[in-house]
């Protein structure tokens, strides 16, 4: 059985290092990315089984990325959960996420969530 892959989008570099090593820590491989074209780009041709997502993009909203991984077919059933300091938005998004972590979030938060989700691969 191969080991989940998971994508942290998340532009704040200590967040995004911290991220990872909580989703690593539940037994995913990680790749992360900064920007909503970094993220796009790898999405193209990746098929992450999780995707961390920060709704506050520098130049970009995260929310374009929640659209596209939506809209395509081969991203289906990949989780998404979405890591907010928006909590207001991050509720009119519920309904096309799996999970909303409302920042701070923690490493034993995030990385608990994760290994949960992972027993579903």
């Amino acid at each position: 059985m191969s080991t989940p892959q998971a994508l942290v989008i998340e532009d704040d570099r200590d967040l995004s290092l911290i991220f990872s090593q909580a989703v690593r820590a539940a037994g995913f491989e990680v790749e992360a990315v900064s920007t909503n074209h970094e993220a796009l780009t790898r999405l193209a041709d990746f098929t992450p089984q999780l995707v961390t997502l920060d709704l506050h993009l520098q130049q970009a909203k995260g929310v374009e990325i929640l659209y596209y991984i939506r809209a395509e077919p081969r991203l289906a059933q990949t989780n998404v959960i979405l890591t907010t300091a928006d909590s207001a938005l991050a509720e009119t998004l519920q309904d096309q996420v799996d999970y909303i972590l409302i920042k701070p979030i923690s490493f034993t938060q995030l990385r608990d969530l994760a290994a949960r989700l992972k027993t579903q691969f």
